[in-house]
């Protein structure tokens, strides 16, 4: 009997990663029909599973269908922890070096998720709770990110139009992919204003060795963020090496 109910606990949890991978990198919810259609369970299992993921808000179900929840983004701060650790030092010297915030980031298909953060101490400063999903076509960090991807790839995860964040946000896909393009040949990708009103950045992508895609990135007001550019990326740069050459990525 044991046994049998350890069986049946995997079973459990492998429907329920089954529903969590079909809601990946959705835009928008899915219904239950649709869920049941992509992930070959039957309606009924995926209702008491989308039930069951809803009480621990791991799934959001609302007007528009299901859409993973709020604890995921948690979750996948906290599974960061050994990367975060050895880049923090670095991390906070680059904050200390620039006086601007500096965030560590990790890709999730259709976000850049905050791991970490080391905040500007000036008053002006940009500053975001850790575990934001900041969307991967319109910041610094996201588009390094998408860096890592084959321009094929990149266009399979967008869809055109992309959401708009203000009037500097390119809303056309073959427009990210050409900005993806560039940070790819250059090392380096930046934000003017794409994702918030007077708000830009510069990111880079860090080598971890692992499977996962990591960037680093400064939020500097727009107002400093032009006459400061050169020495800001030179100083992310660094810190780039600096990590890598620990990691040995």
């Amino acid at each position: 009997m044991a046994g049998e109910g350890e069986g049946g606990g995997k079973q459990v949890i492998a429907r329920a990663a089954a529903v969590l991978k079909t809601l990946e990198n959705q835009r928008h919810g899915l219904s239950l029909s649709q869920i049941a259609k992509a992930s070959g369970l039957p309606r009924t299992t995926v209702h008491r599973i989308v039930t069951a993921l809803e009480a621990q808000q791991m799934v959001i179900a609302g007007s528009e269908g299901v859409r993973l929840g709020p604890a995921l983004v948690r979750l996948a701060a906290s599974a960061h922890t050994d990367i975060v650790a050895i880049a923090r030092p670095y991390v906070e010297s680059l904050g200390r070096r620039t006086r601007e915030t500096v965030d560590v980031s990790v890709y999730r298909g259709l976000h850049a998720i905050s791991v970490d953060q080391y905040p500007s101490d000036q008053e002006l400063r940009v500053v975001s709770p850790v575990g934001t999903a900041f969307p991967i076509h319109c910041t610094a960090h996201g588009k390094i990110l998408l860096s890592a991807l084959s321009d094929a790839s990149v266009v399979q995860l967008l869809a055109d139009p992309l959401e708009r964040r203000t009037a500097a946000t390119r809303v056309a896909v073959q427009a990210v992919v050409e900005d993806v393009g560039v940070a790819r040949e250059q090392g380096w990708a930046i934000d003017v204003e794409e994702h918030a009103p007077g708000v830009c950045g510069i990111g880079i992508y860090l080598r971890s060795g692992l499977a996962e895609h990591y960037a680093i990135s400064l939020a500097v007001p727009a107002l400093r963020f032009h006459e400061n550019l050169h020495g800001l990326k030179a100083a992310l740069l660094q810190c780039k090496a600096e990590i890598e050459s620990v990691i040995g990525g």
